[in-house]
């Protein structure tokens, strides 16, 4: 049974997207991810217009006029989910902790591919793999995911994308489309990061908090790292700490966007608001601009 909570947290996630996942998503995210290749399906009669080049010209000789080959695009995709649940995620100025925001992003892109027949599977991370759930395919699966994504109780507080990185490394041996979803508050994953990008398709997503960029004009204020437990004493009316707090804060997405684009890796760097739905059109951007690329 799920708790009452987590049903209404699922729910609200449905209700809220299921026109964009049903008309919108599902079909931006089918064409953004195409298949492996073309499946020879049957054979049929020449039609005027039809490729020469697919004449089947064995049948055609056997029937004593053309014939040609239909393809089928071979569409199931393994997606892989790579959700951060480290303790940093635990900090929200708005409404949203950036854990909340990971999750709920990573049952939607799971509904997504469910509903175009891809098979679905998650690691769930800290400074240890926490969970994983193998991809499979199914309404039934794809609902556990959902569950477990966004029922989750952290075990660890620190944040290590790079085991969670050989992790996935060492479990998925084909090709798959691997979605790493996380604040990129680590360090160290840069050469796993690499790796990973030339087997698979890697997709990152960042969650960034407005308060992690700018401060406010508030007085001293004391600020915690939420994994280490450092704390430091500042004074927000000071124009000097706010404005080094937020250039510190670009340089750090600069580099972290930098990294990515060094690397091929397609990018989404939210910035979490008021909206309820702030992250539908940043993916759904996404999404179009890898189809012009295809």
């Amino acid at each position: 049974m799920l708790d009452p909570k987590l049903i209404q947290k699922i729910s609200r996630i449905h209700i809220h997207t299921n026109h964009l996942v049903t008309e919108v998503m599902a079909g931006e995210y089918e064409s953004a991810f195409r298949g492996r290749g073309m499946e020879f399906e049957e054979v049929r009669e020449y039609q005027p217009g039809d490729d020469i080049r697919d004449i089947d010209w064995n049948v055609t000789a056997r029937m004593g006029h053309p014939f040609v080959k239909l393809y089928r695009e071979e569409r199931e995709l393994t997606i892989l989910l790579l959700i951060d649940v480290s303790s940093s995620g635990q900090f929200g100025s708005i409404k949203s902790l950036k854990t909340e925001v990971i999750a709920e992003i990573g049952a939607l892109l799971a509904y997504t591919a469910i509903k175009n027949n891809d098979k679905v599977g998650v690691i769930i991370f800290s400074d240890t793999v926490e969970r994983y759930i193998p991809p499979k395919k199914g309404r039934g699966h794809v609902w556990m995911v959902i569950r477990e994504v966004l029922q989750h109780q952290p075990q660890r507080g620190q944040t290590d994308i790079a085991q969670a990185l050989e992790f996935m490394a060492n479990v998925l041996r084909r090709r798959s489309i691997c979605f790493l979803i996380s604040d990129f508050q680590a360090e160290g994953y840069e050469r796993p990061l690499r790796l990973a990008a030339k087997k698979h398709d890697l997709i990152t997503i960042s969650i960034t908090d407005p308060r992690e960029r700018s401060l406010p004009k508030i007085g001293f204020i004391e600020l915690e790292d939420m994994e280490t437990g450092e704390s430091i004493l500042i004074d927000t009316y000071d124009p000097d700490i706010r404005n080094g707090f937020r250039t510190l804060g670009d340089k750090e997405a600069e580099k972290r966007r930098a990294l990515f684009r060094s690397m091929g890796i397609d990018h989404v760097d939210l910035m979490i608001d008021e909206s309820e739905d702030f992250y539908i059109n940043p993916i759904l951007k996404l999404f179009r601009m890898r189809e012009k690329r295809l």
